[in-house]
């Protein structure tokens, strides 16, 4: 069962109250920076640590007059804190706050995304061990090519969310640095080293150089990460759909007792998850491209991206967590048909088979092109009077001038097609034994 709490993580990460949390911490680590130099006195820093509050309410009504969050913002804490306020922000402008803070809640919503991907590829490796054996057959163009096991395509997922596992540990520590520099970012009234020490202090890198904002190359980045393994889920989830297809019906989401999947038509069995990620996806793809835009400001700094951040990176955040979370459900719960998965290999009366009886005329002396012929030939007899191909490979004379009835037998054997499979299977597996099921003819 997913539910509201199973979201509420990422959605607390995006709050107002911990965007003025993650304001404060940054503002409170550079008051203990300035007092490692000896510039605030121990007794104004614990005063400062102990009384600086906030409430969203009163931050609000001061936004309303001043028309500046940031100055609203510290005009609150200032109230709670006292003549000793005075100490807080020194030397800062609004973006050393602003954009270190959003590079701690950017780090938090990488360790949840980070943490969902993980737990679906623990889902794939079990479900790929699971169908490591299990036919089907493969389709290229949509149309049926050679036999292949459903497990290969589990494998193929796992393999791409590994490097999406990667993608978002290097987006991670791509967006976590902070800035603490001054108005243009040449630290005119602090040093270098209380940003270093600030930026310590929250777990961040200082940036090696900034205007008044962190450069946006680090967000489109990041931005652009989460299209990606946003175009993973699409892809998982469009095979799905397809598979789902009432004439194809090889596998389909799970459907729970007292679901219902039409208004007007009671029979229906939609694949709703899978057609809601795939839409999903073009979001992502759409807010990566407006972070891209952002990367171009006016010399150092205009605010043509910050209305824009306000709403693509903390929606990009939550939507990835959504579809995630979704997705590992819908993989978890797959039901998959092998039956219909054979029914369907045979489907064509033999014609997957057709490279493999082309590649062993060629290997009793046919030129390819002959073998080509005589292949083809008689693949679209079958096409168009539905008749058995290996019964009519077995009645040509060029076939039969080359080949034995077994040899001929042998070039029918789903076995082949999937022989290298634990091979495929060991680069994932490596020390384990992916136990599975032999497959069925």
């Amino acid at each position: 069962m997913i539910d509201r709490y199973t979201y509420e993580p990422m959605r607390s990460i995006w709050s107002e109250e911990n965007k003025f949390r993650k304001w404060l911490d940054v503002e409170i680590a550079a008051c203990e920076a300035w007092h490692a130099k000896g510039k605030i006195p121990a007794r104004a820093l614990s005063t400062i640590k102990k009384k600086a509050a906030f409430t969203i309410q009163r931050i609000d009504e001061i936004e309303k007059e001043t028309d500046h969050d940031v100055i609203a913002f510290l005009t609150n804490v200032a109230e709670n804190v006292g003549p000793d306020s005075r100490f807080i922000h020194v030397g800062m402008t609004s973006s050393d706050v602003l954009d270190t803070a959003q590079a701690l809640r950017m780090r938090e919503s990488a360790d949840a995304l980070i943490a969902e991907v993980k737990e679906i590829r623990v889902i794939l490796e079990r479900r790929a061990i699971e169908h490591k054996f299990t036919v089907m057959v493969g389709r290229t163009h949509g149309i049926h090519a050679e036999p292949m096991t459903f497990g290969m395509k589990m494998l193929l997922w796992l393999a791409e969310m590994g490097r999406n596992l990667e993608r978002l540990e290097r987006a991670r520590e791509t967006i976590s640095v902070g800035k603490i520099s001054g108005a243009v970012g040449t630290y005119s009234n602090l040093p270098p080293d209380v940003e270093e020490d600030t930026c310590r202090r929250l777990g961040l890198k200082a940036a090696p150089i900034a205007t008044q904002v962190i450069q946006r190359d680090r967000h489109a980045e990041f931005m652009s990460t989460l299209a990606v393994v946003g175009g993973t889920i699409e892809k998982i989830a469009t095979e799905v759909r397809g598979l789902q297809r009432t004439d194809i019906r090889e596998a389909e989401e799970f459907f729970a007792k007292g679901q219902k999947g039409s208004s007007a038509m009671p029979h229906k069995r939609n694949p709703i998850t899978a057609e809601r990620l795939a839409g999903l996806a073009r979001v992502l793809r759409a807010n990566a491209h407006a972070a891209m835009e952002n990367m171009a400001l006016w010399h150092e700094r205009d605010i043509t991206h910050s209305s824009v951040e306000r709403v693509i990176i903390p929606d990009s955040c939550i939507l990835l967590h959504y579809m995630l979370v979704r997705l590992k459900r819908l993989l978890d719960k797959l039901l998959v048909y092998p039956d219909a998965m054979l029914e369907n290999l045979n489907k064509t009366r033999g014609l997957i088979f057709s490279q493999r009886v082309m590649l062993a005329l060629v290997g009793k002396g046919a030129t390819r092109e002959q073998a080509y012929h005589i292949v083809q030939r008689n693949a679209m007899r079958v096409w168009a009077e539905k008749a058995e191909f290996k019964s009519l490979l077995s009645a040509d004379a060029e076939v039969a001038a080359l080949l034995k009835p077994a040899e001929l037998e042998e070039c029918f054997e789903v076995e082949y097609f999937i022989r290298h499979v634990d091979e495929i299977y060991e680069r994932f597996f490596p020390k384990k034994k992916a136990r599975a099921g032999k497959a069925k003819k």
